[in-house]
């Protein structure tokens, strides 16, 4: 099958070099010219463990190519997803469906036989209906169904996510559009789990999941704060709560708050979709609240950690939002080094991945080091940001330090390993 990706994204991309792996003709379309040249040349754009062998295979054998031109991308598509950004707005928080309806309005009209139009991006309840009138409008001669097929790769195990989904939810009421999606998934191994439902519902779903999750991470990180207060240990307290079945042990590991290009993002427009409906969602609002007020608390530890010591050096271990990718939206470690910068810190920092994009919000209010070791050199306490697991590797009695303090809002650090080593520090929840 013909398959046409709107989108080079976190999402896009992906599902694009997981279609053509798995033996569909893929184009994947963006209206960014250096990008598009970039993939052309064989350079990939963002970091996912695993993507790119995937990509240079599938663009060298053929299955998987890449244009700037809507028209030769969806011209005798039979499959046509659209994964742009849904970005919030920047005062109401709404997701902003300019570029759904964009991308809606330039396909439509080159609809050439039956396809089906999957809104892969995150949208707001109702949305696909509004694609479906604009394509209708563009092109009345179309033949079409629009479905709802939410994502949920998680950014640093997307190649993963994709090839072994736990669920695949798709909202149609059209029997073609069932089977055409039966057919694209047909080529799996085993075949996936696939729900299908009606399209707002499909549409709700992803905003549900996250704002569960986004709750539970929240309460972890309160629990965790409960736990400093009277002397409890959060694994403990996590171990025993997730060994009940209805509560589960994900998503109960504490941190500065959650992050990334979702959970921020579909928390504040689920709670806007529900005060436009006068529904009352306040777990969510309390959960959006704070987690916000949390990053803020996070930086005030850091530089609690170095209040004897005037004009510190502070350095930071991770600048992405979670480990596995360089994505730094709405990075939790991104907020607190903003609020040591806006408290005139002196900020030295490395991530893996992660600098060059972090680089496009910090310029150059920070310090940028070549590895975890000289980011620690000369500086007054360490602050763990990003949990990647190489930074667990590495031996304390390496760094440099001036004074031996630790921060980490990540506990990926084992606390009597730093005590032994004459460190002093502070962990969360514990």
């Amino acid at each position: 099958m013909k398959v046409a990706v709107v989108g080079t994204g976190y999402v896009g991309l992906p599902t694009g070099v997981g279609f053509a792996e798995l033996g569909h003709d893929v184009v994947c379309i963006d209206k960014d010219d250096r990008k598009i040249a970039d993939l052309k040349a064989g350079k990939i754009t963002l970091f996912e463990e695993g993507l790119e062998e995937l990509f240079k295979r599938n663009a060298a054998n053929g299955r998987l190519k890449f244009t700037t031109d809507m028209k030769s991308g969806v011209s005798d598509a039979g499959f046509i997803i659209i994964a742009v950004g849904t970005p919030p707005h920047p005062i109401t928080k709404e997701a902003d469906m300019k570029y759904i309806y964009a991308a809606a309005e330039e396909l439509a009209p080159y609809i050439s036989k039956y396809a089906v139009v999957a809104n892969k991006s995150t949208v707001p309840v109702g949305i696909g209906d509004k694609v479906e009138k604009i394509i209708k409008t563009k092109n009345p001669k179309a033949d079409f169904d629009v479905v709802s097929m939410p994502e949920f790769l998680r950014e640093g195990f997307a190649v993963y996510d994709f090839f072994n989904p736990d669920r695949v939810v798709v909202g149609t009421n059209s029997d073609r559009a069932v089977k055409t999606v039966k057919e694209l998934y047909s080529v799996f191994k085993e075949t996936p789990n696939i729900l299908f439902v009606e399209r707002r519902s499909s549409e709700l779903i992803k905003y549900a999941s996250n704002a569960f999750l986004a709750i539970k991470i929240h309460y972890i990180n309160e629990m965790a704060d409960f736990c400093e207060k009277v002397s409890a240990n959060v694994y403990d307290v996590a171990k025993g709560m997730g060994l009940d079945s209805r509560i589960g042990n994900k998503f109960l590991n504490p941190g500065p708050g959650y992050g990334g290009s979702c959970f921020p993002k579909d928390t504040n427009a689920l709670a806007y979709m529900a005060r436009n409906h006068e529904c009352d969602l306040s777990l969510v609002e309390a959960a959006i609240f704070g987690n916000d007020v949390r990053k803020s608390r996070m930086a005030l530890k850091v530089l609690d950690a170095v209040k004897d010591i005037e004009s510190p050096k502070i350095a930071v271990w991770g600048l992405a939002f979670k480990d596995g990718t360089d994505d730094v939206r709405e990075s939790p470690a991104i907020q607190i080094v903003s609020e040591l910068v806006n408290r005139n810190a002196n900020v030295i920092a490395y991530d893996p991945k992660a600098i060059e994009t972090a680089k496009t919000i910090l310029g150059d209010s920070i310090t940028y080091a070549d590895d975890a070791l000289s980011a620690t050199k000369g500086a007054d306490v360490l602050a763990a940001l990003t949990e990647w697991q190489d930074f667990k590797k590495i031996p304390l009695a390496n760094l440099q330090m001036r004074n031996k303090r630790i921060v980490d809002l990540r506990n990926i650090i084992d606390p009597k390993v730093a005590v032994a080593e004459g460190f002093n520090y502070k962990g969360i929840g514990r």
